[in-house]
């Protein structure tokens, strides 16, 4: 399942998404991952997907969703692993925005110091930046990188990224407790943000299950201590902490758009019931996904989520 939603975004509205790179296919390991550990730790970018597939299940979304009077903000490149290691991103950029929606890339970040990457990135209209440490120590801790890459080259082509990038730039930071809390790091982080001069920081912190099940959110007054060193160096500095809501899209197939929506994106419970009701079904349904192992129910920070299940089990 290629494109799954729309969902409900923090950043971006209404976001009908696209994954575009098979589970868990990726340039980095992050600790915090809610698509669960990778599997695949790869750096050099190849075809995954035929680009007229990728465009056909967007159509087919889009098309279903709007039958629904479903609306769609943003198509957005999100999937179980970095989006930029699909060697054909830039086209299918190009070929989706024939469609009259604008088109957002969420990435890691991890390879902006290609100039292909850099290339096709400008076609979109909207790009998120991962940035979680500026020391090497921290990065390799937090995010466990591909051993060929290094995190100065990296913060390199960020910045050459950022003076060329026309579209709307903002960066992502996940705050971890006892790794991103220490004040001086946190200073120069926001140092290099001012050099990067993103339209928007979000600081983020663990809302869905983890890959690794020790890592939590800070205390709230390390997460409000990083906001206010950010925001010295910075206008728009947001929380990205908050619930998005309950606003999943039913587009006509209750069990296909669950495990669409849920393989990169877990529910909450109140989430599942909601687009039941929205669909005319009942828990009948995430049971037998249950049992037939296509969904898994965890536990985190008090909630029930509920997750696509990759290869029989949670990864």
């Amino acid at each position: 399942m290629i494109a799954f939603g729309p969902v409900p975004s923090r950043r971006l509205g209404r976001s009908l998404g696209i994954n575009n790179i098979p589970p868990k296919v990726c340039t980095y390991s992050c600790i915090y991952c809610q698509v669960g550990r990778t599997h695949t730790l790869q750096a050099e970018r190849c075809p995954f997907y035929e680009p007229d597939e990728i465009i056909k299940d967007v159509k087919k979304k889009v098309k279903n969703a709007l039958r629904e009077g479903e609306p769609i903000d943003y198509l957005t490149f999100v999937p179980d692993g970095e989006p930029t290691l699909d060697a054909n991103i830039g086209l299918e950029i190009d070929r989706l925005k024939t469609l009259g929606i604008k088109v957002a890339v969420i990435t890691n970040g991890s390879l902006i110091y290609r100039d292909d990457v850099r290339e096709d990135l400008m076609k979109a209209d909207w790009v998120s930046l991962k940035f979680d440490s500026i020391l090497k120590a921290s990065w390799r801790k937090i995010n466990r990188p591909h051993r060929e890459l290094e995190l100065g080259v990296i913060l390199d082509g960020m910045l050459d990224f950022s003076k060329i990038f026309p579209g709307e730039l903002v960066t992502e930071t996940m705050l971890v407790h006892d790794i991103s809390i220490d004040l001086d790091i946190l200073k120069e982080m926001a140092d290099f943000l001012h050099r990067l001069n993103p339209s928007k920081a979000y600081l983020a912190i663990p809302t869905r299950p983890p890959a690794e099940n020790w890592v939590r959110p800070p205390e709230p007054k390390d997460i409000n201590i990083a906001f206010q060193v950010f925001h010295e160096k910075l206008d728009q500095v947001e929380y990205l902490i908050g619930y998005e809501g309950d606003a999943f899209a039913f587009t006509g197939n209750v069990e296909e758009d669950l495990i669409s929506i849920t393989s990169v994106h877990p529910m909450r419970r109140s989430a599942v019931s909601d687009f039941l009701k929205k669909a005319g079904a009942d828990w009948s349904v995430v049971n037998q996904l249950i049992t037939k192992s296509k969904l898994v129910e965890a536990d985190f920070e008090g909630q029930k989520f509920y997750l696509r299940n990759f290869k029989g089990k949670l990864l």
